[in-house]
């Protein structure tokens, strides 16, 4: 685990709580906007949403090179590297801290989060997902090869993942359209084209890079590079993905929406929860041999509200439990030459446990449908339209705690046949 901190007092009271998500430990970088008023750059205290932007523009944040929040994104502020990041978060921490001599200037400029809304906290630049998650690999892999070979061959050796749609990225709160697609058909028949009727959500985190690369970088330069983390919801049509993933793996089944949560928490604010790796079932070559602790425990939750419905709490995890590191997929990412560039996305794969209750997909909490899993009065076996489905995720410290701010979708009903001819 990394170093201890206890709770950082702010004069904005309500983050001093201890179960609070925004501590001033914390201070997560978001966009939002009151009324009708443009989008703008904003950090979240206690209660609260900061006005970073209009900070900046009256002089009382002064980075170098800036100005960096003037637009309604991170990505200028990502680019701009680790000491400007070490700069903005050391002069938020004196103007919020209790006993600031900025308080009077400063306080005009919070709006409270339940008046405002939340944007895109970055500009995606390109998507990439992993398979990264041992035992969500494994179950998934005994659901369809056997417990045999449930692995693949090269698993064990390198992350697996695959080139996602960044256009679809989309954040917390953004209703998602169940899709059509194409389906195998019965008994290996003509396939069909019919909504999913297998859609499903990965429970993941996302690293979001803040400094480009061109050409290969270690796995200490790679998580260098990582700006901060967000929940994220890979959602996910079985039924297409099934049907479509041999021989070049994900395409449709995968393009329909990734929900990322609002507030990106920095790596700094969790530099206090690092943590290592699994054990190793095979020695990685030395490219991808981590120099330390490059995971964090982070305490994962998802749940699950039918319509007109109560919420249950469907799964628990922990971000620990991955067998790669963001770092670790970072770094290979970028051994064939590949450029990586500021804002781009990482999901991290299904963060699954070792038990039933710690999967974190429908897939595995169903057992490919043949499980169904108790929710509310009835049961799922995979999400029914106007189902809402919520990841939640906190780091607990010495007194505080570090929140990323819940990351929502409900699933609402399909068009009808987009090809249909009258």
């Amino acid at each position: 685990m990394g170093q201890a901190l206890g709770l950082l007092k702010s004069w904005v009271t309500s983050a001093n709580a201890p179960g609070h998500p925004f501590p001033l430990n914390n201070l997560p970088c978001g966009v939002f906007s009151t009324g009708e008023e443009e989008p703008r750059c904003g950090v979240a205290i206690g209660d609260f949403v900061l006005d970073v932007a209009a900070l900046e523009e009256e002089g009382l944040l002064s980075l170098a090179g800036g100005p960096f929040l003037d637009v309604p994104f991170w990505n200028d502020l990502m680019e701009a590297g680790a000491e400007v990041w070490a700069v903005l978060r050391a002069q938020l921490t004196v103007l919020l801290a209790e006993g600031s001599n900025d308080q009077a200037a400063v306080e005009p400029h919070l709006a409270p989060l339940a008046k405002v809304d939340l944007h895109l906290p970055f500009l995606v630049s390109e998507y990439t997902d992993f398979y990264a998650g041992r035992h969500h690999a494994t179950n998934v892999g005994t659901m369809f090869r056997g417990a045999e070979n449930a692995l693949p061959p090269n698993w064990l050796h390198i992350p697996i993942g695959y080139n996602g749609r960044a256009s679809s990225v989309v954040v917390s709160g953004t209703p998602v359209r169940r899709p059509w697609g194409q389906v195998k058909g019965p008994d290996h028949a003509v396939p069909a084209f019919q909504r999913s009727r297998r859609f499903d959500i990965e429970l993941e985190m996302g690293a979001v890079v803040g400094t480009p690369s061109d050409g290969p970088v270690t796995v200490a330069e790679a998580d260098a590079m990582i700006f901060g983390y967000v929940l994220l919801n890979d959602w996910s049509a079985r039924d297409i993905q099934a049907w479509e993933y041999q021989p070049l793996g994900p395409f449709q089944a995968k393009a329909t929406a990734t929900t990322i949560s609002p507030w990106i928490v920095m790596k700094a604010a969790l530099e206090p929860f690092r943590t290592s790796t699994p054990a190793r079932a095979i020695d990685l070559l030395p490219h991808l041999q981590e120099p330390g602790p490059m995971l964090y425990d982070i305490a994962l939750e998802v749940g699950l509200t039918p319509e007109g419905g109560v919420e249950t709490v469907i799964s628990r995890t922990n971000y620990a439990e991955m067998y790669y590191s963001a770092a670790q997929q970072l770094a290979h990412h970028t051994t064939s030459g590949c450029p990586m560039n500021t804002g781009d996305l990482l999901g991290s794969g299904t963060i699954s446990g070792p038990t039933k209750d710690s999967r974190g997909s429908l897939l595995e909490l169903s057992w490919g449908g043949k499980e169904p899993i108790a929710v509310g009065n009835g049961t799922r076996t995979f999400i029914e339209d106007n189902d809402t489905l919520t990841l939640r995720g906190q780091c607990k410290g010495d007194g505080y705690t570090i929140g990323f701010g819940d990351c929502v979708g409900q699933v609402i009903p399909a068009l009808p046949d987009p090809y249909a001819r009258s």
